[in-house]
């Protein structure tokens, strides 16, 4: 007796489609540090447990869908993504170098004290608060003093191994 072709459309032979480079995947995951504190999450009951929730009140926590080889997510996630399947869970290691890569000297920006007062509406940054720049990148004053005032632009995970527990839902 032949499958029915309605119930098994890819008669006896179904296997699952591994993710490639172009397919759309939705998953959950949650990134940890080294230490194993939480530092993101699609996940709304983690994230209130990390204490993340209170940080971003206005964020909903949902699955992420994204195009593998897009460049929507760091260069390690998408390679890890590359041959998983709907339904699996992995854990992803991934190395500074295909996350946010190490921090550089070349990220941390001076600016002379009295040009960024002006551009400021007179107020002087304290050493630990963040300037945005016009790219929208955020960096943190780590120097201040009558002449300079220097912020670190590095991506605040560089220089981190970062660890994704990752659930695929769907792949199309």
């Amino acid at each position: 007796m032949s499958p029915d072709a309605t119930a098994f459309p890819c008669g006896t032979s179904c296997v699952p489609m591994s993710i490639t480079t172009g397919d759309s995947v939705t998953l959950e995951y949650t990134g940890k540090l080294d230490d194993g504190t939480v530092f993101d999450t699609s996940k709304e009951s983690i994230a209130e447990e990390a204490g993340l929730a209170e940080a971003q009140p206005d964020r909903e926590y949902t699955p992420l869908t994204v195009e593998v080889g897009g460049g929507q997510v760091i260069e390690g996630m998408e390679e890890g993504l590359v041959g998983l399947e709907a339904g699996e869970t992995e854990t992803l290691t991934i190395p500074p170098e295909k996350a946010y890569g190490q921090p550089s000297e070349e990220n941390i920006e001076e600016f002379e004290t009295e040009e960024l007062r002006e551009m400021l509406g007179g107020q002087i940054p304290e050493e630990g608060a963040y300037l945005e720049a016009q790219d929208g990148s955020q960096g943190e004053i780590i120097h201040v003093d009558e002449d300079v005032i220097q912020a670190d632009f590095n991506p605040p995970l560089a220089g981190e191994t970062l660890t994704f527990d990752i659930e695929i839902i769907d792949v199309s």
